[in-house]
């Protein structure tokens, strides 16, 4: 018989959202202060090329890009499936609403 206590799964819920909150706002803050620096860094290296101080070859660069792949490690745990879906549940709902709230924030 599958045991679901409702209060391990709020605890799970609230923390994942509180986790999700501060990594969305973190995520926000960072992400803004990255696209700044990556900005001023191809305006630079663009004008530096139009000068002809710097010469790039952009297709070699980008060449090893393509080649990547991800493995996809798996592994079996002993657990009915019901609450493995409702763990998995709670914490994405918690993590994905605590990001979305955080990130808006930031």
């Amino acid at each position: 018989m599958v045991e679901v206590d409702p209060t391990a799964l709020g605890v799970e819920f609230l923390a994942s959202a509180v986790i999700g909150g501060c990594i969305g706002f973190a995520t926000k803050k960072v992400a803004k202060l990255l696209a700044i620096v990556v900005g001023v860094e191809l305006m630079a290296v663009r004008y530096l090329e139009s000068q002809g101080i710097v010469t790039i070859d952009w297709h070699r660069l980008s060449a090893g890009l393509v080649g990547t792949s991800a493995t996809d490690p798996t592994a079996s745990v002993d657990t009915h499936w019901i609450e493995s879906v409702l763990s998995t549940l709670t914490i994405g709902a918690g993590f994905a609403g605590g990001f979305l709230i955080g990130y808006h924030r930031g």
